[in-house]
């Protein structure tokens, strides 16, 4: 088994790995790491969320931009502003121990443009950004990507179904011919493919992720048969029963999640939702709360809860299945962080049994029935 040294990580970026309690590096990173590191040319990476990409990318980043340029040379594209905000925040923890001074700065949605456009009249060696927040910046010639040697695209399939496929093209486009592109992507569907015969090298270097160990095996798997007349009950139940527990429950839509969180209250569960219909300052305000404690319930759909990484989660509920089995993945790796254990609850009308055993065959996981 590898380790961070193995890979090539310096001793400063190690501290500050075991002081976050990553310890073992995950396959993506013992894949990852060595290349980006050292050859850092073109990369494909298909992996699910929560098997450590942002350490698989970021590490490499880190060891490759010089402090002693105060202009940017990587920037890293991502669908939402909370993932913008944790991957620079992620950056900035693995530099605690670090004698280089490298500089990121997230931008994105949500805020205002001339504060983001000050901050980056600062030294900055690194820019997380969601691909809207780059174009605006372009075009108000208010970010020089000059110099940019890195362009890394995370969580690629998220940003082409959430509609950024135009954004990013133009992105790539500027970039083309003056930096390497490292795309993670956790399914590869048509519009991927069509960046990568744009964009990149015939000859980018590819990996994936085993999908048989994209699954944390420290999740519980359990559904529970629940009409859509008793779950607001059947779930209400639940969280009582477990008091002291904090979770995520998921829904499909913005107008399910809100709706949910009225119900809870009304039940007298400390409950919010976040979505994409909620301000910045709502956002950051529900989500102080919850990493606080005293908030016992977040109710999150699918897009919202990117970027979302909150220590210590009992359970994941999911209120309504997801769409797509990958958000399956996403959705329980909020829980069973940093080796601990956790559960992944489904609520299922008797007509989804078979979507149960469609996720049990693709992502090689058992479910119990309670």
């Amino acid at each position: 088994m590898s380790t961070f040294q193995d890979l090539g990580v310096s001793i400063a970026f190690q501290q500050a790995l075991t002081e976050n309690n990553i310890i073992t590096p995950t396959e993506i990173q013992e894949k990852a790491i060595p290349f980006l590191i050292n050859q850092g040319t073109d990369f494909i990476g298909q992996a699910q969320t929560g098997t450590g990409k942002t350490a698989a990318f970021g590490l490499p980043l880190l060891h490759r931009v010089s402090q002693d340029n105060r202009q940017i040379q990587a920037v890293v594209i991502c669908p939402t502003r909370e993932l913008a905000q944790q991957i620079a925040k992620q950056l900035f923890k693995f530099t605690k121990y670090s004698d280089l001074k490298i500089f990121t700065v997230a931008v994105y949605g949500g805020e205002k443009i001339d504060i983001q456009i000050g901050k980056l009249k600062r030294p900055t060696q690194i820019v997380v950004a969601t691909p809207g927040r780059l174009i605006d910046l372009l075009e108000r010639n208010a970010i020089n990507l000059e110099q940019v040697k890195t362009v890394v695209l995370d969580e690629a399939d998220e940003m082409l179904s959430m509609g950024f496929k135009v954004d990013i093209d133009k992105i790539l486009s500027y970039t083309m011919g003056k930096s390497h592109t490292w795309l993670f992507s956790a399914t590869m569907p048509a519009g991927i493919q069509e960046i990568i015969t744009e964009f990149m090298d015939e000859d980018a270097f590819k990996i994936e992720v085993n999908q048989e160990k994209i699954i944390n095996q420290s999740i519980q798997h359990q559904y529970i048969i629940s009409d859509l007349k008793d779950k607001v009950n059947d779930l209400t139940r639940f969280i009582k029963d477990r008091q002291d527990d904090r979770g995520i429950i998921f829904c499909r839509t913005k107008a399910n999640a809100q709706t949910l969180a009225q119900q809870l209250i009304a039940k007298n569960v400390l409950a919010e939702a976040i979505h994409g219909d909620l301000g910045q300052r709502d956002r950051d305000r529900v989500m102080r709360l919850f990493k606080s404690k005293r908030l016992q319930i977040l109710i999150a759909t699918d897009i919202s809860a990117r970027g979302i990484d909150v220590e210590n989660l009992s359970y994941v509920l999911h209120y309504q299945l997801p769409d797509q089995t990958a958000y399956y993945t996403h959705r329980s790796g909020r829980t069973a962080r940093a080796g601990k254990k956790g559960l992944s609850l489904a609520f299922v009308a008797p007509s989804e049994l078979e979507k149960i055993k469609e996720l049990e065959r693709e992502l090689h996981i058992e479910f119990e029935k309670i």
